[in-house]
C-alpha cells in the first residue's frame, strides 16, 4: 500500500512532506542554542569512541535536547519483519521512553510513508491511530520524521511534541538531518561490533575445538590398540582384563566429550 493510499484512509496519521509544506516552511519559531547543539555533537562523538553500545540512546537523548522535543526515537526495519511487527523502536527518549523495543506494523505507519517518500516529513498522530493499534500513548501534536539507511538496513529517526501544535521548524529539520546520518552510522557501528565479537567468539571456539580434538586422539589410539590386541587374542586377555585396560582411556574420552558438548552450547547461545 503506497503513501497516497495511506493518507486517503483516516488512520489517525497526518504525514506531510516538509519540502512541499508551505505552512511549515513559513515557521520561524525560535533560535536554537548553537552551544547546546555543539555539546550534543560532542556527546555523540564521545559515545562513538568510548561507549559505542550506547550511541543510539545517546542520539535520541541529544535529539530531545537540541530540538526541544518532548520525545524522540529511532526505528529499524526488522530483518525478519512481518506486517504486524515491521518496525522496532531501538531507542526512545522523553515521554515515549517506555516504548523502547516496541514494534509497529507496516500499516498504518508514518515510518512507512517516510521511507517510501525518502524525505523529511512533518507528522501528527491522533487518537484514532492508537485506537487502531490498541495502545495508550501521548498524542503527537507536532513531529519531524526523517529516513536513514545503511547498507540493507533502514529506518527512521523522529522528534515529537505532545501538546504544542507548532513545536518545530526548518532549523529543527536541518538538525535532524545531521542526526539521521548519525543514526545510520550508529546502527552500522553496532552491527560491526556484533560481527567482530562473533568472529572473536568463533575463533576462540575453533581453537578450543582443535585442542580438544588433539586430546581425543591419544586415548582413542590407545583404545584402538587394546581392542585390536584383544581381538587377535594376544596375551590371552579375557573381557574383564580388556575392560580394566580400557577404563582409564574411556574416562578420558568421556571428559573430553563433555567439554565438546559444552563448547557446542557456547557456540549456539
Amino acid at each position: 500500500m503506497n503513501a497516497s493510499t495511506l493518507n486517503s484512509i483516516d488512520t489517525g496519521l497526518d504525514v506531510l512532506d516538509i519540502e512541499d509544506n508551505l505552512e511549515f516552511a513559513a515557521r520561524r519559531l525560535h533560535v536554537r542554542d548553537r552551544v547546546l547543539h555543539m555539546e550534543g555533537m560532542h556527546r555523540l562523538a564521545r559515545a562513538f569512541v568510548e561507549r559505542p553500545e550506547t550511541i543510539l540512546q545517546e542520539l535520541v537523548d541529544v535529539a530531545v535536547d537540541v530540538c526541544g522535543a518532548d520525545s524522540a526515537g529511532i526505528s529499524v526495519v526488522k530483518d525478519d519483519a512481518t506486517d504486524k511487527e515491521y518496525f522496532r523502536w531501538v531507542a526512545t527518549a522523553g515521554q515515549y521512553s517506555s516504548f523502547t523495543n516496541a514494534f509497529l506494523p507496516v500499516y498504518p505507519s508514518a515510518c512507512s510513508i517516510c521511507l517510501e517518500r525518502g524525505r523529511p516529513q512533518q507528522f501528527r498522530v491522533r487518537q484514532e491511530f492508537f485506537d487502531l493499534l490498541g495502545i495508550k500513548a501521548p498524542l503527537v501534536t507536532d513531529g519531524i520524521l526523517l529516513p536513514w539507511r545503511t547498507g540493507k538496513t533502514m529506518g527512521t529517526i523522529f522528534v515529537m511534541a505532545h501538546g504544542r501544535t507548532e513545536a518545530f521548524d526548518r532549523d529543527d529539520s536541518t538538525r535532524m538531518e545531521v542526526l539521521a546520518d548519525f543514526a545510520a552510522m550508529g546502527v552500522r557501528q553496532q552491527r560491526q561490533q556484533k560481527l567482530l565479537l562473533e568472529q572473536t567468539r568463533l575463533a576462540a571456539a575453533g581453537a578450543m575445538a582443535n585442542d580438544l580434538a588433539h586430546k581425543i586422539n591419544n586415548p582413542l589410539q590407545s583404545l584402538t590398540n587394546i581392542l585390536y590386541l584383544a581381538a587377535q587374542g594376544y596375551n590371552g586377555e579375557d573381557a574383564k582384563a580388556v575392560g580394566e585396560l580400557a577404563m582409564g582411556d574411556l574416562e578420558n574420552l568421556s571428559s573430553i566429550v563433555t567439554k565438546l558438548l559444552a563448547l557446542h552450547r557456547y557456540q549456539t547461545e
